[in-house]
């Protein structure tokens, strides 16, 4: 039985995740946590999510919730995940990542802590994107230069960072697909006299509002042609489900720092 702990139990991702985890017969969601002063730190955890007493006491401290798990499942907030990073590198733990919105110190940080023990990160963890990653890429280093590149996503009206997790990660398979560096030729918006199109320019355009779950496209546009790949999330079931499996593909992973692509063997 594999024991696991949900960090952000009470929020809409942690409970589409508890509902994924706890339906299967191999997982053991053995702890969840909330923030300091959440209405549900002290309630019994099957209570608070509807199927009864669990016997499990959701508690805003890790050192709690985690005790006696073997897998940390976190898609809050950087500050929140490195803290959580830094008790699982000390206590010999796996963990599962979906949070974004890293800066790139921030990054350098989580990948320093985590090293030492199995972790899947991804900052999305539905298996048609992480086709689409893949897919980005492999247009990219085809069509080459020849063909402009934008990406477009959309969100709900409450998501904090932008552009997405999963619009970065798109923007860095196509820049991986072209053999540039990403940094030197993303655009993340444009407004007034900005002159033409640089070569190998990356668009990446955000749109808010609503409750969209998440809609991505990436958009290959030459001369008489388009090419577009779209993926649309209908709800957070289908990032549930990827968790579902980077949990049960984790147990006896050496140490080091995998990605979806791992997981699905792509």
């Amino acid at each position: 039985m594999i024991k696991v702990t949900i960090i952000g139990v009470g929020g809409k991702m942690g409970r589409s995740i508890f509902s994924a985890l706890s339906s299967d017969e191999e997982i053991s969601v053995s702890g969840g946590t909330e923030m300091q002063g959440h209405e549900l730190i002290g309630k019994d955890l099957g209570e608070a999510m509807g199927i009864g007493n669990s016997g499990v006491t959701i508690s805003d401290k890790i050192e709690d919730a985690a005790s006696g798990s073997d897998i940390i499942v976190d898609f809050t907030a950087p500050e929140s995940t490195l803290l959580n990073a830094k008790y699982v590198s000390e206590n010999n733990k796996s963990i599962v990542i979906g949070t974004t919105g890293f800066s790139a110190e921030q990054k350098n940080t989580l990948n320093n802590l985590l090293q030492s023990v199995p972790t899947v990160i991804s900052p999305n963890m539905s298996i048609g994107v992480n086709l689409l990653f893949e897919l980005s890429k492999k247009m990219s280093k085809i069509l080459g230069g020849e063909f402009d590149v934008e990406i477009v996503e959309a969100h709900h009206r409450n998501k904090v960072d932008s552009p997405s997790g999963t619009a970065l990660g798109l923007a860095e398979s196509v820049a991986e697909g072209l053999s540039v560096n990403l940094d030197d030729n993303a655009v993340y918006e444009r407004h007034g006299n900005i002159g033409k199109r640089k070569e190998n320019e990356i668009g990446i355009q955000t749109i808010r509002g609503g409750d969209v779950v998440g809609d991505h496209t990436v958009m290959f546009l030459g001369d008489g042609e388009r090419i577009e790949l779209t993926h649309k999330a209908l709800s957070r079931n289908n990032f549930s489900k990827g968790v579902l499996r980077a949990v049960k593909w984790l147990p006896g992973k050496t140490p080091g720092i995998y990605s979806m692509k791992d997981v699905l063997g792509i």
